[in-house]
């Protein structure tokens, strides 16, 4: 029987890595991946207040929303490549990316701040 590496890390791969632009699809807000947990790993209230409850069950990522100061915890589900190839607009982009290249981010060395 031939197992796929998902099954065998009990995670499946993420769909979308640091420096990809994101649509999302519920609330078309543009914006841009900094990193990505394997599954969901926020508190269980935060979840609870989230109106649409994704499948905690899958990747969820760290986003950077475009023409605002906020980021977002989507799930896979939640977002789609955005194939715009244009830069977005972000306080925090040069603390997390180096540069701008054929349509992504270049993600730099500085971890996500975790809780």
């Amino acid at each position: 029987m031939i197992m796929l590496r998902e099954e065998l890390s009990g995670f499946k791969p993420p769909r979308f890595f640091p420096g990809d632009l994101v649509l999302h699809v519920r609330y078309q807000y543009r914006g841009v991946v900094v990193a990505s947990d394997p599954r969901f790993m926020a508190d269980e209230q935060w979840y609870r207040s989230n109106k649409t409850q994704p499948n905690k069950d899958q990747p969820w990522y760290h986003v950077l929303v475009h023409e605002s100061a906020s980021s977002t915890y989507p799930a896979e589900t939640s977002l789609e490549l955005d194939e715009s190839d244009e830069p977005i607009t972000h306080p925090l982009l040069d603390q997390f990316f180096s540069g701008f290249e054929e349509g992504r981010y270049i993600r730099n060395d500085i971890p996500w701040p975790s809780k």
